[in-house]
């Protein structure tokens, strides 16, 4: 049982040393820490970057040398990972940077839509149910370009947009079917992500309808608790082996991992 998504004070989360302690009060062989990041030079990601520090392409060296003291007073695995924000039009800025970052594996994600981050409701109040469902295909097309590119290892909170109540229940199992399908021929795969599992929202990423669709595609997953702070990791921790042992799955880690052990 390792998680493979979590995030320290190099980004929004909590500072290093916390974190490790936290997994390992949860029983865990392994944590990931994915800070985010953006790379793109386009205007309002530079104004982003500027409100949230996601700019671990300038601190990745320095978190790199905490991540190994780290490791030295730890009894579990520590990974050195990154979670990237993904649009088509900035892969070869995630190219140049991943491959010369070297970490241990990437995450990408999808978080927003035309300049619309999809976990904010009022970007999406207004519109009518067609622009709505418009919106979730664009968020469907990029989600499938992020796979195709094999940029990446892991896809994170694969239906991120259902945390938005104006955008929940609409992403279907025609576009589970896509998706599942860009999986199955890729080298990255999916997390199971506990990131709002264990709120009053109740919200699992995938949802079940689109988890049984991609176990019915033969596609493997990675276990993320997506927590930011200490106390988030015990109980997503347990909520994610609950969730892997209803649906009899077996989860492994993410592939440039695989490909380390092996070598």
């Amino acid at each position: 049982m390792q998680d493979f998504h979590v995030h320290s004070n190099y980004s929004d989360g909590s500072f290093l040393q916390r974190m490790v302690n936290a997994a390992e009060r949860a029983g865990l062989e392994g944590v990931g820490f994915a800070d985010h990041c953006a790379v793109s030079s386009r205007d309002g990601i530079r104004k982003m970057r500027r409100a949230y520090g996601f700019n671990l392409d300038l601190t990745y060296e320095r978190r790199r040398q905490a991540i190994d003291g780290v490791r030295e007073k730890s009894s579990i695995e520590v990974y050195d990972a990154v979670e990237m924000d993904y649009d088509p039009r900035d892969e070869t800025e995630i190219r140049d940077f991943l491959e010369s970052a070297e970490f241990d594996y990437a995450i990408g994600s999808v978080h927003g839509v035309d300049g619309k981050n999809v976990q904010v409701p009022a970007n999406f109040t207004a519109l009518t149910d067609d622009e709505r469902d418009r919106v979730v295909d664009a968020y469907v097309d990029q989600l499938v370009s992020l796979i195709e590119s094999e940029l990446f290892d892991v896809a994170a909170h694969v239906d991120l947009l259902t945390r938005t109540p104006p955008l929940r229940g609409r992403f279907d199992e025609t576009q589970y079917r896509r998706v599942a399908r860009a999986f199955a021929e890729s080298r990255t795969i999916p997390e199971i992500n506990a990131g709002r599992a264990v709120t009053d929202e109740e919200i699992l990423h995938p949802a079940e309808p689109f988890l049984e669709v991609l176990v019915e595609h033969d596609v493997a997953f990675t276990l993320g608790t997506d927590s930011h702070a200490p106390t988030e990791i015990g109980p997503r921790a347990d909520f994610l082996a609950d969730v892997i042992d209803t649906n009899d799955i077996d989860p492994t880690v993410p592939p440039s991992l695989e490909t380390m052990t092996r070598h």
